[in-house]
């Protein structure tokens, strides 16, 4: 796997959700939160037409690794937790949430969740992509 990671963006009349699939940890947030328009067996496996927008982004904000994200149509967007709160998993992986500035070696990025990996092992770090220890 290489530091990029692909963007797909997957929209509607009222919201867009946009899924970048190195980031995602398969903790399956989403498909148990709104079956209906998450299906991995289906091709688009995201299908936003299914849910309401407002249901769809409450489903998106429990994706804790970043991997999903929204923007409505009126251009709002997830609104970051405060205070941000930091979570050592016992294997050391990071799971944050709230206002965050993250830099990788391609840039810095605003973002509102995370799961940074504790362990120096991962080949797109600062995330977790669970090739070390701490993402076991």
């Amino acid at each position: 796997m290489s530091g990029e990671s692909r963007q797909k963006a997957y929209q509607t009349e009222s919201i867009t959700v946009t899924f970048e699939a190195g980031r995602c940890l398969h903790a399956a947030e989403c498909v148990r939160g709104l079956p209906e328009v998450f299906d991995p067996a289906k091709r688009p496996w995201i299908q936003p037409d299914n849910a309401a927008a407002d249901r769809l982004a409450e489903t998106v904000r429990r994706c804790p690794s970043g991997a999903l994200t929204y923007e409505l149509e009126n251009g709002g967007t997830e609104i970051p937790d405060r205070p941000t709160t930091i979570t050592r998993s016992s294997s050391g992986q990071l799971t944050v949430r709230g206002e965050l500035s993250v830099n990788t070696p391609q840039d810095s990025r605003q973002e509102t969740r995370a799961v940074l990996c504790g362990c120096a092992q991962s080949r797109r770090l600062p995330y977790c992509d669970h090739a070390g220890p701490c993402g076991q």
